[in-house]
């Protein structure tokens, strides 16, 4: 059977960490995947079989080897706007309704079989199914995502995210009115203990979550803000927002406002209402600083639009 192999070398600074916890960070993959790779010896450490709790020491050298005939990202030629294209790295507007690598129930029409399409080449850190992959966005928020094309470009650009040198604002319709008109919510984020689906800021495995906001525009039962992440953690918008008593409208998992009475006129939200407007980082291999920036999409603007007529 042809193999895949990637190689990582554990940096300093990396040291001490469990090896399954380190390997789903660094490869993109699941921390499950990486537990099968090890139970299945397709994921060594020096050569050895390893334990997903081995703790990983300095210089060590991880190898991932996949099958060939895993690979299974199949490109489509899908509704996806290319915003930069190089050898190195592709950007693209994400749209809503589109989840972004292949998973159980979507095994096609995800971000990735795009990137597929359009990219001459792919990483093969994350492979099969997500290389290059240093971010993401949920399925029902749209706007910026950069990819990676070579592992070069992964790596710089997990540093720069590691780092938070990369510069994300988004825009979002929250619930209600915001009493200041700018601040900062620094409230921890794990694993819900009660909803493993979720993440909450009570949870005691909680890490730091930065989210510094600021209104935009003031309506009757809703606000419209701009968010700038100071760290990335999963649903952190949707997490912060909820938690003081402001979650994202549309928001099924952590608000349940999916409509709001607005005077006399009923609006409902189909989605939550949340979009990835601007992107900057330093590109990892040529130094270029790039920045991206995507206009609301219709669904939001429309939104908007009704929430000032009443």
């Amino acid at each position: 059977m042809l193999m895949s192999k990637t190689e990582f070398r554990i940096a300093e600074d990396q040291a001490g960490k469990r090896i399954d916890v380190l390997m789903s960070g660094l490869s993109g993959l699941t921390r499950s995947q990486v537990r099968k790779l090890i139970e299945d010896n397709r994921l060594t450490v020096n050569g050895d079989r390893t334990k997903p709790n081995y703790k990983a020491r300095y210089a060590d050298i991880v190898c991932i080897s996949v099958p060939e005939d895993e690979k299974e990202l199949v490109p489509e030629d899908l509704p996806v706007t290319v915003l930069f294209l190089d050898d190195f790295l592709i950007v693209v507007n994400k749209p809503t309704d589109m989840v972004v690598y292949p998973a159980a129930g979507h095994s096609c029409g995800t971000l990735m079989n795009a990137v597929a399409f359009h990219a001459r080449k792919l990483a093969s850190v994350g492979a099969p199914l997500r290389p290059g992959v240093v971010h993401r966005l949920d399925r029902d928020t749209s706007g910026i995502m950069v990819v990676a094309l070579d592992n070069r470009a992964y790596y710089g650009l997990v540093e720069q995210f590691r780092s938070r040198e990369i510069d994300r604002r988004y825009q979002a319709l929250v619930f209600g009115s915001l009493k200041e008109n700018s601040g900062t919510i620094s409230s921890r984020i794990g694993r819900s203990s009660t909803d493993r689906k979720k993440m909450s800021t009570r949870s005691r495995k909680g890490k730091e979550a930065v989210t510094a906001w600021r209104v935009i525009e003031r309506f009757r039962t809703a606000t419209l803000i701009e968010a700038r992440l100071g760290t990335g953690r999963t649903h952190q918008i949707r997490v912060h927002f909820a938690s003081i008593g402001h979650p994202v409208l549309g928001d099924r998992t952590y608000g349940s406002k999916t409509s709001i009475e607005n005077g006399k006129r009923k609006i409902t939200f189909p989605r939550q209402m949340l979009h990835a407007e601007l992107l900057g980082f330093t590109h990892p291999v040529n130094g270029k600083h790039l920045e991206f920036i995507s206009p609301l999409p219709e669904d939001m603007e429309s939104a908007i639009s009704l929430l000032r007529e009443s």
